[in-house]
């Protein structure tokens, strides 16, 4: 009696255990009752064996203590690389075969749904050796929510396109009209891991009619864009999409049409990763006009310091000017200043600037003599950071009021203590310490803040000296790419700096010259420049020769071709020929 006592409580256990992995089950797969069935049937034999065993030989609290321990999920362990390899094939071959994708976009979506694969993952038995057979199972009986694994792919966290989800849809191919705009974006060279943004922020364009998305894209280039530009700008502000074209926008293009830097001056220093009020860019540069900086000195301002209406939309260059001007300069000083002394403008110098500044305002100088020092040493001001008032009274050993009617008669004597106490803290440089330097003032040059962690992070990436790097980075621009593009790319990929010149340009001649690809392919996949040159020798060689027969796209991604692993490549590229596999083989004997 007592056995029967504690089975009915073990299948009462097992009831509630049940129910509640009912309730954790992952919502975006369809479940089979047949399968779950299964997989319980296995736990519960395992923990049934268990409990009877141990209920002869222990008491009720022992028995209930053991049932608080178990297990509320069957999958914890973490996923091996082998594994998620195998589901990303399985997965693949779900998209490609059984749903019809295009290879390009099954191959996107498995390699860059982590979150999602994870959790498919979870759904098959943790004991399972041949992960692919049991996913390839799994998704023969289970079809899957293809919009949660898309929106992955493009760049939007699981949170963040929870609310895109749409309710009564699971298949892309239900939601032509948004899949067909995505291919549009896609064709004209927007990269898809940024489509997911212009989503978020306009999701209005994935709406449009056949073919308008693609007209408006045009509209812009017949500015006088170009199509990087255009690409550049639409990843940036997608809202510029939405409607007819931005009014505010086409007036920044027209102003800069008539300036000698050209409306592609843009392109140049645009970031995807930032937005842009186009009101405030277009007032910026207007009262520059209006203030006497005309043409030819306009042009030479925003080609030296783009920041000065790009960054912040040229709230830096407000600020600036209204702290001049509050302290007593007259607009057409504050101009002449900007003219003579155009580094003024630069990060280091406002801050040096806005430095001075709060000094002479904290030892109550009065503005007349304010703006008597800005005009006379504008120069010596941008260029040496101030200590606090504090400091350069305990220095000089005097009071406030005194550093004030000493500065009113002698401005040079704050700046001379100032180099004083920089040589005093100078010490002999180590050849370590020069080429520590070198690389500091190269990744200054690229932009990166000094002594941010992205810096720190960067010194341990880079190898050789600064002039090394230098010669590898102009390697790239000699190339065709822009300079600005160059550093985006050093940015996501730093690694390319560590390739010597020879290597880069014999990659970028295979790319170029053999595939007859555009430099620009490297915006998209700049790792391509990390892989090994005799892999890149085999797989071109391959890829074109099937091109030549007409066996496989003629732009194909170069990331396609070469990231897939050697078998996977052997599948698709080799024996999708009958020639293919001795052509392969000859190839690689070749370089032996």
């Amino acid at each position: 009696m007592l056995l029967c006592r504690e089975q009915r409580r073990v299948h009462k256990l097992l009831s509630m255990i049940s129910n509640f992995n009912n309730c954790i089950a992952f919502s975006s797969i369809p479940r089979q009752t047949p399968v779950q069935r299964s997989d319980l049937s296995r736990v519960s034999f395992t923990f049934r064996s268990f409990q009877i065993e141990s209920c002869l030989r222990k008491d009720k609290s022992e028995l209930q203590q053991h049932s608080s321990h178990l297990p509320t999920r069957f999958f914890v362990n973490p996923v091996s690389r082998a594994s998620r390899n195998q589901a990303q094939e399985a997965l693949f071959d779900y998209l490609h075969y059984t749903r019809s994708f295009t290879f390009t976009d099954a191959e996107h979506i498995s390699k860059n749904s982590p979150c999602f694969m994870s959790t498919l993952l979870s759904k098959i038995d943790d004991n399972h050796k041949d992960v692919s057979r049991g996913l390839t199972k799994f998704l023969r009986y289970n079809p899957i929510n293809e919009f949660e694994p898309f929106f992955e792919s493009l760049g939007l966290c699981p949170y963040e396109f929870e609310t895109f989800l749409p309710q009564k849809l699971m298949f892309l191919s239900d939601d032509c009209i948004m899949f067909e705009n995505f291919h549009a974006l896609c064709n004209y060279g927007i990269p898809r891991g940024k489509i997911g943004r212009m989503y978020k922020e306009a999701r209005e364009i994935f709406r449009y009619e056949s073919g308008l998305l693609a007209m408006k894209l045009r509209d812009y280039e017949n500015l006088g864009l170009s199509k990087a530009t255009v690409i550049k700008l639409v990843t940036s502000c997608p809202l510029l999409l939405v409607g007819g074209i931005d009014a505010e926008f086409a007036s920044v293009v027209d102003k800069l049409k008539g300036l000698q830097v050209g409306c592609d001056w843009l392109g140049r220093y645009l970031s995807d990763r930032k937005t842009y009020s186009w009101r405030r860019i277009l007032e910026t540069i207007e009262f520059l006009d209006k203030v006497g900086c005309k043409d030819e000195n306009l042009s030479s301002l925003l080609k030296t310091y783009p920041a000065l209406v790009i960054e912040g939309s040229g709230k830096k260059f407000y600020v600036l000017f209204g702290r001049l001007f509050k302290v007593g300069l007259q607009v057409n000083e504050i101009y002449m200043l900007f003219i003579d002394n155009p580094e003024m403008l630069s990060d280091k110098c406002v801050k040096n600037i806005q430095k001075t500044l709060d000094f002479l305002i904290a030892i109550r100088m009065e503005t007349q003599f304010i703006t008597k020092i800005l005009l006379s040493h504008m120069e010596l001001i941008g260029s040496c950071s101030l200590p606090a008032p504090r400091t350069a009274c305990l220095s000089l050993n005097v009071r406030q009021d005194e550093l004030c009617q000493l500065l009113k008669k002698e401005p040079l004597r704050l700046f001379s203590f100032v180099s004083t106490t920089k040589k005093r803290k100078s010490k002999p440089l180590s050849e370590d310490s020069r080429k520590y330097l070198e690389k500091t003032a190269f990744l200054l040059r690229l932009g990166y803040v000094e002594n941010s962690d992205e810096m720190v992070k960067a010194l341990k990436q880079f190898r050789g000296r600064g002039d090394q790097l230098q010669e590898r980075f102009d390697c790239l621009v000699k190339a065709g790419l822009n300079h600005n593009v160059v550093t985006e790319i050093i940015r996501h990929a730093p690694m390319i700096l560590n390739l010597s010149k020879d290597v880069i340009e014999k990659k970028i001649h295979s790319l170029t010259v053999l595939l007859g690809y555009p430099i620009e392919s490297l915006v998209r996949f700049p790792a391509y420049l990390c892989y090994d040159m005799q892999r890149i020798h085999h797989r071109f060689s391959m890829y074109l020769w099937l091109r030549e027969r007409d066996a496989a796209k003629p732009m194909l991604s170069p990331s396609t071709i070469l990231t897939c692993g050697d078998a996977r490549f052997v599948k698709y590229f080799v024996n999708v020929h009958p020639e293919g596999p001795a052509i392969w083989e000859s190839i690689n004997q070749s370089s032996t």
